[in-house]
């Protein structure tokens, strides 16, 4: 089960949420420290300094919103409610789960499902793409390489043994597939993300 103690329970997109981000290693940019074949990412580095200026600034470092980022927003909605429909669950919106107290690690799920002892055990990932990436990732059949990363990591964070992936544009048919716990990738990420972790940590201290 999903500790629920280690909830955030704020508005995704809010000011709170945003400064309870600021310096917190996300499963969202886990893409930037660990690739999808479990291989530390050429852009550690530059994640790490955008951290660093958080922790340095207190303040959010500029984040570019494209028009479909836009558009995926104004859809997630939208695409929960669907998901909730065709699966028959509850899905409930968080700010954040935490790794441990630390608070260091964290991931922002898309939605939390509650089974029938309304305990959290999955999450659900959410991505409206444009038209075009939507329908191949239909086509696919199966989770985008470029989503491990986030998806696997949210296990990791949570603990849960599986996670769903959707994909969702109203004017095609949904994906909606179930992805397994791949302890051999999170054995790799846990390596290498704690390692970041803890320096991004010793460069925190020192920058005080």
């Amino acid at each position: 089960m999903i500790n629920k103690d280690l909830i955030l329970n704020v508005e995704q997109g809010s000011d709170e949420w945003l400064k309870a981000r600021l310096g917190v290693i996300t499963a969202s940019e886990f893409g930037k420290i660990i690739t999808p074949t479990g291989s530390k990412s050429a852009s550690a580095n530059e994640y790490m300094g955008k951290l660093i200026a958080e922790h340095l600034t207190g303040e959010q470092q500029e984040h570019f919103m494209s028009d479909d980022m836009a558009r995926g927003n104004e859809l997630e909605p939208k695409a929960r409610t669907f998901f909730e429909a065709i699966k028959g669950v509850q899905v409930d919106e968080v700010g954040m789960v935490y790794k441990d107290s630390n608070k260091v690690i964290a991931c922002s799920p898309d939605g939390l499902i509650l089974n029938e002892k309304k305990e959290y055990e999955q999450g659900v990932e959410i991505k409206c793409p444009k038209l075009a990436t939507h329908i191949a990732y239909v086509l696919n059949k199966k989770i985008p390489n470029i989503y491990i990363p986030q998806v696997q990591g949210s296990m990791w964070v949570t603990g849960a043994d599986g996670w769903r992936f959707m994909s969702y544009h109203p004017k095609y048919k949904p994906l909606i597939i179930f992805v397994e716990r791949d302890d051999a990738y999170i054995e790799k990420m846990e390596k290498i993300i704690l390692s970041f972790s803890e320096l991004l940590q010793i460069h925190k201290r020192e920058s005080k």
